[in-house]
């Protein structure tokens, strides 16, 4: 039996200020929103250009106090050619940022951005 990838969901407090980030920061594409008013919440989905997987933004109306991303979550990665422009580009955007790292006894290719809800997206240099 095979499984296929499909999306993964997290929950936000502003889905216009996530939307911006996904999209500026990561150039995510919109590719479809359901919208359930008599259940007072949004789906919105989005995608790179493969379209192969997906990103699902809940949304519930007039959330109270910002979601527990408790202690089981790590994060959310892409991959990006030009890694140093990258981390540059999402510093002067304002988002937080790590410096440059590696694994142990390797070669730094990664860094992590930070979202509007304190999700941690990795970007990774692309092979």
């Amino acid at each position: 039996m095979n499984y296929k990838m499909l999306h993964t969901c997290i929950r936000v407090m502003d889905l216009e200020k996530s939307l911006k980030f996904y999209q500026e920061a990561l150039g995510l594409k919109e590719t479809r929103r359901k919208d359930f008013p008599e259940h007072e919440f949004t789906l919105v989905y989005l995608s790179d250009v493969s379209g192969q997987y997906e990103l699902e933004l809940t949304y519930n109306y007039n959330p109270e106090k910002p979601y527990e991303i408790g202690n089981g979550f790590s994060h959310i990665a892409v991959a990006v050619e030009d890694l140093e422009e990258s981390r540059k580009r999402h510093e002067e955007m304002g988002y937080k940022v790590t410096k440059l790292m590696g694994l142990p006894d390797s070669p730094p290719r990664f860094y992590f951005v930070t979202d509007p809800d304190g999700y941690d997206v990795e970007v990774i240099r692309a092979d």
